[in-house]
């Protein structure tokens, strides 16, 4: 690949998300603006923009990369990162933005009235955003070695940077308009070359007498993964999107509550129409590139237009889908950053834009220190195990603190502290069993099945041995979470007038 190409790509899109973020700190002024946009985002610029920061290199990268290794297995990870949005939009979505709080351990502490639950929350939002970072650079890693043959490091120092200094000038606002922005690149950026490479395919044929047999390989349902396999995936999809820190915090910027159910609506619609890409993606790449199923799969976005297209049109396309890939890892990793400054700003700097900001550059460096130490591995693979965290430890508290009145503190606690070590150790084991040449049993690779049921488990019988610590304040808590917007202007004076 030219590197030129790299370095045009990587220009531009830098350059496109610094400016808007400039733009954006124009608007900013003041606390709320920083936070959630004074919560005034309107239903379509929100869906982008969560569309912009959900789609990270997972999705980019790693879903046509896993079509390319595993056939149609890997389907499951399109299917439930969309699927997700859907119980976001029936349990959690209207009743956390009329919650008034800023961040989900603000949620925790109103919900609970325990200081020691949301210290424990705010942990946890901070090592799910950390981790959810650190694949983001790996995959800026690949493409900047991929596509300028500089050095991979230099790739999360350039995505760093950039994510940096886009929240610290604006904040929420300022990565609002970034993140719709990227979107849509994204969006241009990985359906054009597909639609290019669909025309070829069907002008010229399968490359070969392979190229028919290997799409029937890769749609054979005889090859699937066990059912223990894509069940548990498929809980860690479902049950994780609703604890992503980063995606929470998107409702808290909504005027109301039926904004955040039309967003989430919206949301589905855009996911929907992006990901038939990727995945076609992943399948013309087992017809051109069955090579790249041998280590390389997730480079597949990335060289597969300069496999089926020579000269110009290659390096057009090639620049293209480059520039999708950085705009992916920079939408996902300055909504993680905002979402994460958010929580270090209000638990250690008492909720400053100064402290925002320090917060910000806290939150981006730290994931940059671990990418440098460690090895990229499966992009799509890497976030499923993220999502399992998630799912393990702040969805019990966030489905059962918005719909079960009986929750206590200690409940939530216990569960989440469940869900963490259980999860935590299954994934510690996973990393550490292949390095000492032993097998990884399913139930450890893929542990939501039984973390998941676990963490629920221990909240309810936790809260019920409890009962007597309830919060004095739950039921008109939840009154609030559960009550419909006024229709019409809010009246002077109304408590739901902000909300």
């Amino acid at each position: 690949m030219n590197p030129g190409i790299g370095y045009t790509a990587l220009a531009l899109v830098s350059a496109a998300t610094l400016l808007i973020g400039f733009y954006g700190l124009r608007i900013s002024r003041t606390t709320s603006d920083f936070y959630v946009a004074s919560r005034t985002v309107k239903p379509w610029w929100n869906a982008s923009a969560i569309g912009g920061e959900y789609l990270s290199a997972a999705s980019f990268l790693g879903v046509a990369g896993l079509i390319v290794a595993s056939g149609v297995d890997a389907l499951w990870f399109p299917i439930g990162y969309t699927a997700g949005y859907l119980m976001l939009l029936l349990f959690v979505a209207a009743p956390l933005r009329r919650s008034g709080a800023y961040t989900v351990p603000d949620f925790a502490h109103a919900r609970l009235e325990s200081l020691p639950v949301r210290r424990l929350t705010s942990l946890l939002v901070i090592a799910i955003g950390w981790l959810y970072i650190v694949p983001q650079l790996h995959g800026a890693a690949l493409t900047m070695r991929i596509t300028t043959g500089l050095p991979a490091e230099i790739g999360c120092l350039v995505v760093t940077g950039v994510v940096c200094l886009s929240v610290v000038t604006g904040g929420m606002r300022s990565i609002t308009f970034v993140q719709a922005f990227q979107y849509w690149l994204k969006l241009v950026a990985i359906a054009v070359p597909v639609l290019f490479i669909l025309f070829r395919l069907a002008g010229d044929g399968p490359p070969g007498a392979d190229g028919a047999q290997l799409l029937a390989e890769a749609l054979d349902a005889e090859t699937h993964a066990p059912l223990y396999r894509n069940v548990s995936l498929s809980i860690a999809l479902l049950c994780g999107t609703l604890g992503l820190p980063h995606v929470l915090v998107r409702f808290y910027t909504n005027p109301d509550g039926a904004s955040a159910r039309r967003t989430t609506l919206i949301v589905l619609g855009l996911l929907s129409l992006f990901y038939i890409f990727p995945i076609t993606f992943g399948v013309l790449g087992r017809i051109y590139a069955p090579d790249l199923a041998g280590g390389a799969a997730d480079a597949t976005v990335l060289l597969l237009p300069g496999r089926v297209f020579d000269g110009a049109s290659g390096d057009l396309l090639a620049a293209l889908v480059t520039a999708g890939a950085f705009a992916a890892f920079l939408s996902t990793s300055s909504g993680l950053a905002v979402s994460l400054a958010g929580v270090i700003s209000q638990e250690f700097f008492r909720g400053s834009v100064r402290g925002f900001r320090l917060s910000a550059v806290l939150a981006a460096v730290v994931p940059l220190v671990i990418a440098l130490l460690t090895e990229s591995s499966a992009l799509a693979g890497s976030i499923g195990t993220v999502f399992a965290f998630t799912a393990s430890t702040l969805c019990p508290l966030l489905v059962l603190g918005i719909w079960w009145r009986r929750l206590t503190a200690h409940g939530a606690g216990a569960g989440m502290l469940t869900g963490a070590l259980l999860c935590g150790g299954a994934m510690l084991a996973s990393a550490v069993l292949p390095r000492i040449g032993a097998d990884t049993p399913a139930w450890i690779e893929q542990p939501a099945a039984w973390t998941v049921p676990a963490a629920f488990a221990v909240t309810v019988l936790v809260s019920r041995l409890t009962a007597g610590s309830a919060p004095g304040g739950a039921a008109k808590f939840l009154a609030r979470l559960h009550t419909p917007e006024p229709l019409g202007p809010c009246p002077a004076g109304s408590r739901f007038r902000g909300r």
